[in-house]
């Protein structure tokens, strides 16, 4: 009877900290009356519990109540998060990404965006004072800024402090080079990837990308090239490259490549080049490989194959691809060819509506080093 009691209470003290969590984020000057049971005032052992089951935004929220609320969940947290924290200057907001989800942590906009009957609520962040409101759709806190891009690396600042952790993505859109090695430069572990989107990037920030920036795994280049743009040195090594504007990839870029998967979408290559690159694959080129994609106007897969027919077998069944590298990935390869390198590796090549494909296999661990 007393467990049950005890129980009832510690359930009932939890639904209790999460309202007032909810209740009082936004008035970090103002003291806040007592819970029922105060949040701070319980043993470290179950405090610890408690923050570690608290999504990353009700803790960013929670953390704003005070110092001690701060210093708190600064200290006491231990499990690790649900995804890689991203700082997006195309999107304006950090935020913890898996495979198929995003969860915002905490977002900045432009302050002409924000009337000034609404700029009653501030919270303390690095020292000043900023506005915010709460996002109507996805709840977590808005803060608003004369320059967003200050305000970007000041959340991302204080966010990383909270949690004492690095930078794993960032996303740009503008002044690109600036902006990821500003991210690089702040941490002690590398990036592990950089998306780059918007309507044209520069043909120093391609370069940059492709040949000096450093991450550990992944490039993903939605931006356009500009006119005439080529790459003539040597890809460096990238696990998960993707080109989503790929007019200006070249045959000699693909033999160049080093990765583990790569996909290439509105691209020039033609079916003699995807069949250069294949032999190329099969004469023990491109060894990482794992995945490639390639969407092109038109797949002839019997060009592809050309002069590689005595090595390949037609495969009419469906058959699901999955991987589990970098974040999980699975497809249906339907009506393919199988082929064989001569270290006994296997690949399928098959058409789908106008993208190419290679999909190796089988999936041991030493493919991915």
């Amino acid at each position: 009877m007393t467990f049950l009691f005890s129980l009832f209470r510690f359930l009932s003290w939890i639904i209790s900290v999460l309202f007032q969590t909810f209740k009082f984020f936004f008035i970090s000057n103002i003291p806040l009356p007592p819970p029922p049971f105060s949040l701070l005032r319980v043993p470290y052992v179950p405090l610890r519990r408690i923050i570690d089951f608290m999504d990353p935004d009700t803790l960013v929220s929670l953390s704003f109540c005070s110092q001690k609320s701060h210093s708190v969940i600064k200290t006491q947290r231990r499990a690790r998060f649900d995804g890689r924290l991203c700082v997006s200057e195309y999107d304006s907001n950090l935020s913890f990404r898996t495979f198929r989800n995003r969860d915002c942590v905490l977002s900045v906009c432009d302050c002409s965006y924000f009337s000034s009957s609404e700029r009653s609520d501030y919270v303390k962040m690095n020292g000043r004072y900023v506005p915010v409101k709460t996002h109507r759709s996805d709840g977590n806190l808005v803060s608003h800024w004369y320059n967003t891009t200050d305000g970007l690396k000041t959340i991302t600042e204080y966010v990383t402090d909270l949690f004492n952790i690095d930078v794993s993505i960032v996303c740009v859109s503008k002044d690109a080079i600036n902006m990821i090695e500003w991210a690089i430069k702040r941490q002690k572990t590398p990036l592990k990837s950089v998306t780059v989107c918007g309507v044209t990037s520069s043909e120093e920030e391609l370069i940059y990308i492709l040949r000096d920036c450093k991450t550990s795994s992944q490039i993903e280049i939605r931006s356009y090239a500009p006119p005439n743009f080529r790459f003539s040195e040597m890809f460096r090594k990238i696990d998960f490259l993707v080109i989503w504007h790929g007019q200006w990839v070249t045959i000699d870029n693909l033999l160049t490549m080093d990765g583990i998967d790569i996909i290439l979408a509105y691209s020039n290559l033609s079916n003699n080049d995807l069949n250069v690159f294949l032999k190329h694959w099969l004469s023990g080129g491109c060894p990482r490989l794992k995945l490639f994609c390639a969407i092109t106007g038109s797949v002839d897969i019997l060009q592809v194959l050309d002069g590689l027919m005595h090595n390949a077998v037609l495969v009419e069944d469906s058959r699901y691809y999955t991987r589990q590298y970098p974040f999980g990935y699975s497809r249906t390869l339907s009506f393919g060819y199988d082929i064989q390198r001569a270290d006994g590796v296997k690949a399928t090549v098959c058409e789908q509506e106008n993208e190419m494909v290679i999909a190796v296999w089988p999936e041991t661990a030493q493919n991915y080093n």
